[in-house]
Order: structure tokens, then C-alpha cells, then sequence
């Protein structure tokens, strides 16, 4: 990869971010950072009770994200977030000058289903996944790879598109 820069590791709750997020930074050599870390206690507490975030909710989290990511620019950073919409994408990428990359990871709602019924300790029920894809706008300018891949799989293909 030529230039340093911001990969946001997006998808719906369950498609794999966090992991595929921190083996892709490893393999980069930049920091990590899990959105869900940076949301707000009351976000947080309104997932829990299974209520989906508006765009209000989001809002501010987007914006702290996207000042992550300026503070870390020099040096790179793998950020994941579930940037769901064109317009939270826009947020992200702001005053970043081209200098993000946004890779989907992409898989069907049976697929990604499977998985979050397995999962355990997360703050995002089940039950929120069909509003994620009922708001999900698929990027037109990313990276998208099949969440059907393994995850080492992921990260190689991410680095061969990222050559690019």
C-alpha cells in the first residue's frame, strides 16, 4: 500500500468488523479502534433496549469518529463502524481529503443472523439486525468483500484491494 490512510471497516451488527477490523490493522501496522467504544451511555442504553439509533443518535458519534480519524491520519488507523448510510459515510470521511478507505463487509441476513445468535456480551440484540438492513445504503465506492470468506481470507483480499 502506497499511502498511509483511515479504512473504516464497515457492515450491519455482526458482519465481522471488530475481528476482521483488528487483524487487518495488525497486518498494517496501525491502531485499532471499535466504534462501539466511542458510542454514547445513552446510545448504548437504548440498543440494549433493543430500540434502533436515528440519525440524531448518530449524529455525534459519526463526528467523533471522523475527529479519531484525523488524529490519527499521520500514522494510519483501522476504525470500525457500521456506516450504514451514504450520509454517515460523508461524515466519516470528512476533511479527510481522500485519504479514507471504506471496506463492506457483506453478507445476507440468514448468513448474518446465524452469527449474531451465537454471540454473547454484546450490547446489540438480534432483534435490532432487520433494521440495520432496512436502513443499509450499500456503498458504491468501497472495498466489499463476502463475509463468507474466513476471516484471514478477508484480510487478504483487503490487502490486495488496498494495493491498488
Amino acid at each position: 500500500m502506497n499511502k498511509v490512510q483511515i479504512i473504516y471497516v464497515m457492515g450491519v451488527s455482526g458482519s465481522g468488523k471488530s475481528t476482521i477490523g483488528s487483524l487487518l490493522a495488525s497486518a498494517l501496522g496501525y491502531s485499532f479502534f471499535d466504534g462501539d467504544d466511542f458510542h454514547t451511555a445513552a446510545n448504548i442504553k437504548k440498543m440494549s433496549n433493543g430500540e434502533p439509533l436515528n440519525d440524531n443518535d448518530r449524529k455525534d458519534w459519526l463526528e467523533s469518529l471522523n475527529q479519531l480519524a484525523h488524529k490519527n491520519s499521520a500514522e494510519g488507523a483501522v476504525i470500525v463502524c457500521s456506516a450504514l448510510k451514504a450520509k454517515y459515510r460523508n461524515i466519516l470521511k470528512t476533511d479527510l481529503n481522500g485519504n479514507c478507505t471504506f471496506l463492506y463487509l457483506e453478507g445476507s441476513m440468514e448468513d448474518i443472523s446465524k452469527r449474531l445468535s451465537q454471540r454473547k456480551n454484546h450490547f446489540m440484540p438480534k432483534g435490532l439486525l432487520q433494521s440495520q438492513f432496512d436502513i443499509l445504503e450499500p456503498p458504491k465506492k468501497a472495498i466489499t468483500i463476502s463475509i463468507n470468506h474466513s476471516p484471514e481470507e478477508i484480510v487478504i483480499l483487503a490487502l490486495k484491494s488496498l494495493e491498488n
